[in-house]
Formats: structure tokens, C-alpha cells, sequence
């Protein structure tokens, strides 16, 4: 069964951050982000003063981690994303430019913000969930579909009949 908090590095727009454990979902009228911190205190976060929640692998930051603790190396994509989605730009309130696949569904105008599968797939960070209070401006790059679908097996005509006078 899955957890119901997530490990997550929640950084906000002055620059500081908070690991944490945060819901898997957040109800849209909530007006405050409920985050336990690992020493098992509950933080309540204004969305408006939240830049982005990284759900990530570890919460075990080192010392050279202290200035980029999500690992986040990349936030735009070199290459098209083979992964079927909405590949989206966007531009943060503080400037900062972040790029991501969304799924294609109802979440993309529901809802307290947009979860994206970062660039990186193998830094630390798994998701990037990114407040709608965060976003400046909102690009889509492209829709990447799943692959096509080919029709059902259809018959192959005869060539040539079995019979060699016919």
C-alpha cells in the first residue's frame, strides 16, 4: 500500500528549503501546504510563497547538496521527450525557467498546481509538483502521444493460386 506522504524538498521563492514529507494530493481549497518535517513537526507554507516541491528518491542531503538539494541539474530538455505528454515551458515569478512533461488530462486546468516529470530522469528528484501562484507564463512545446496504435491483423490477398495453370 502506498504512503500517504511523500518524501519531498520543498523550495520557496526566497531561496531557502524545507525537506519534508508532504500529501501525494492536495485538495484545491486548501489554503496552506501541511508539510511534517523530518523531525516530525507539521509546517503549514503559504502556496503563494512556495516555488516548487520536488518529490524525491532520498531526503539524505550532504554538505555539497546544501545549494541545490532537489539535484536538479537540468530543467530543460536537451533532446525530445520519448515519454507520452504535454511537454511544457514555463517561466517561474522569480524568473526562473523550468521545463517538464504533464499527463494530458483534467489535472492541467484543476487543481492547486501542475505535476511534471522533470528533464533529468535520474537525478533525485522523481516529480516536480510547481503551485499555480508559482507560474508567470505557461508554454506547451509539444504533445508527445503514445505510440500509434496499428489497425487489427488484416488478410494478405493471394498472389498466386495454388494451381499453376490458373
Amino acid at each position: 500500500m502506498a504512503s500517504q506522504r511523500k518524501p519531498v524538498i520543498v523550495r520557496r521563492f526566497s531561496r531557502d528549503w524545507i525537506a519534508g514529507y508532504a500529501p501525494s494530493t492536495f485538495l484545491p481549497e486548501a489554503p496552506q501546504l501541511e508539510l511534517l518535517d523530518q523531525s516530525g513537526k507539521v509546517i503549514r507554507l503559504e502556496w503563494p510563497t512556495i516555488k516548487w516541491l520536488c518529490y524525491v528518491r532520498e531526503l539524505n542531503v550532504s554538505v555539497a547538496d546544501q545549494g541545490n538539494p532537489e539535484r536538479l541539474l537540468h530543467k530543460r530538455f536537451t533532446v525530445r521527450p520519448r515519454v507520452a505528454g504535454l511537454w511544457l515551458r514555463m517561466t517561474l515569478l522569480d524568473g526562473d525557467e523550468l521545463e517538464g512533461l504533464a499527463a494530458n488530462d483534467r489535472s492541467l486546468v484543476d487543481g492547486r498546481g501542475l505535476l511534471l516529470t522533470p528533464p533529468d530522469m535520474r537525478s533525485n528528484t522523481q516529480r516536480i509538483f510547481v503551485p499555480r501562484s508559482a507560474i508567470q507564463t505557461l508554454e506547451v512545446v509539444s504533445l508527445i502521444g503514445a505510440g500509434r496504435r496499428r489497425p487489427g491483423a488484416v488478410e494478405q490477398p493471394e498472389l498466386f493460386s495454388e494451381n499453376p495453370d490458373g
